[in-house]
């Protein structure tokens, strides 16, 4: 089934590694809403992030370019205005293009905590990125600097904490987390939980979308990014709870490494249950025929594996992605074939019968969910700053600075241990020669 211009659903995560989700039946994991939404359609196990850091992997999404071309190096450039964004030209095709959340568009770090803002209402930036409405709001910890350093809220969810009495409370659990393992039970309500917070804005906006008009909603959760703060009732769900504890990893505190996991799950838990709530209200609405829902992340999480915590690095649990897609004219099932965050911006253009952006990298996946190919990449690229990668399913590739080329065969060596450059020479003389490449 076909649908010209069918509206879009875009649940974006923040640092949701891919393999953090209930269908790997070696982790404990509960994501019934995102397992009901691959039962209807598409997921792809091996998709990757242009980089693995928020503000360049939001800037290849939206632009539709790679890392090397998207204007952001790191976390300290802003998003250039003058780059074009799909956002723009799905709005010009005539979509309501609204976003809630943490876009992380207008980063820079560089800048002192006292000028970060988001204005208190999220509308800084909206219509320059092409939105034509929604609620930018601040990260878990750039909203507590902007607060300390200011002595005022400088973004919408502080300020709504504010108006509740409790941001100084929230601001104040920031500033006691000290050393690695941040997961700690959060003072703050259920209803004020920051991810809970943005799906009521989300569903508001839904909700009040017309009938008559095609729509793009992007949710972006700022969860399960760390720190990893839960409520009590997710805490209380996941306490007796017990995981595989980190690859490689030799840190004394192997209690506090279970209760990083535990929380992670929680949080991941959490983000399926408002996933459910959107998928609620689209049917609600009468809309399910001819939505599009995607539920992806800007970038995976360590979570411990090696001794590493957060993303900025080419393992696949920081540059991987989870992947689902479901909709009017998707085919069903697991897809093995390799796509990247960025191609999301090609393939919404494409189903808005719109333009392809200039100097797009990204291409669209509709051909893929239609059934006309099976092949999309022949191998995916990510870098940030000092390393690039290349991947072709099989083997990757891993170029830095200062440093040897280095080369794994995920299929005997998932876990990336072994660096079999010296093994496969031709191998990494084929990965090198496309290093190059987008």
């Amino acid at each position: 089934m076909k649908i010209e211009q069918p509206n879009i659903l875009f649940l974006l995560s923040d640092q949701h590694r891919p393999d953090w989700l209930a269908f790997n039946r070696k982790l404990p994991l509960r994501t019934p809403h995102l397992q009901e939404l691959a039962g209807r359609g598409m997921r792809f196990p091996r998709a990757f992030c242009p980089s693995p850091l928020c503000a360049p992997s939001r800037a290849c999404l939206a632009s539709g370019k790679s890392y090397e071309r998207c204007g952001v190096r790191n976390n300290n450039f802003d998003y250039p205005l003058e780059q074009p964004t799909y956002y723009q030209s799905l709005r010009d095709a005539g979509y309501e293009v609204v976003g809630v959340g943490k876009f992380d568009l207008h980063k820079n770090t560089s800048i002192p905590s006292s000028e970060y803002t988001w204005n208190l209402d999220g509308s800084r930036l909206l219509q320059e990125w092409g939105f034509t409405g929604g609620i930018d709001n601040e990260g878990k910890m750039d909203g507590s600097k902007a607060y300390l350093a200011a002595g005022t809220p400088k973004g919408p969810y502080l300020a709504f904490l504010e108006r509740r009495g409790l941001a100084a409370q929230y601001v104040e659990e920031h500033e006691s987390l000290k050393g690695t393992l941040n997961a700690y039970t959060t003072a703050l309500p259920d209803d004020a939980y920051c991810d809970n917070w943005i799906s009521e804005n989300g569903l508001r906006f839904l909700n009040g979308f017309s009938s008559d008009r095609p729509w793009h909603l992007v949710v972006n959760f700022a969860g399960p990014h760390g720190p990893f703060d839960v409520t009590k009732s997710m805490h209380e769900r996941w306490r007796e709870v017990s995981f595989p504890l980190p690859h490689d990893n030799d840190h004394p505190d192997r209690r506090g490494l279970l209760r990083v996991r535990q929380n992670y799950a929680a949080m991941i838990e959490n983000i399926d249950r408002q996933v459910g709530r959107f998928l609620e209200a689209v049917r609600g609405r009468g809309e399910t025929h001819r939505t599009i829902v995607v539920y992806s992340s800007d970038h995976g999480e360590m979570l411990g594996d090696h001794g590493r915590w957060g993303k900025s690095i080419w393992y696949s649990a920081s540059v991987g992605i989870p992947l689902i897609v479901s909709g009017p004219g998707i085919g069903i099932g697991v897809s093995q074939t390799l796509v990247s965050l960025h191609d999301l911006a090609a393939t919404f253009i494409d189903y808005a019968g719109s333009a392809p952006l200039p100097g797009m990298d990204a291409h669209s996946l509709r051909p893929l969910f239609e059934g006309r190919t099976g092949l999309h990449r022949d191998c995916v690229h990510a870098g940030l700053e000092n390393w690039r990668m290349i991947f072709d399913g099989r083997f990757k590739l891993v170029l830095e600075t200062d440093t040897a080329p280095r080369l794994f065969d995920l299929d005997a060596d998932p876990w990336e241990d072994i660096n079999v450059a010296s093994v496969y020479p031709e191998v990494l003389g084929r990965l090198h020669s496309l290093s190059a490449q987008p």
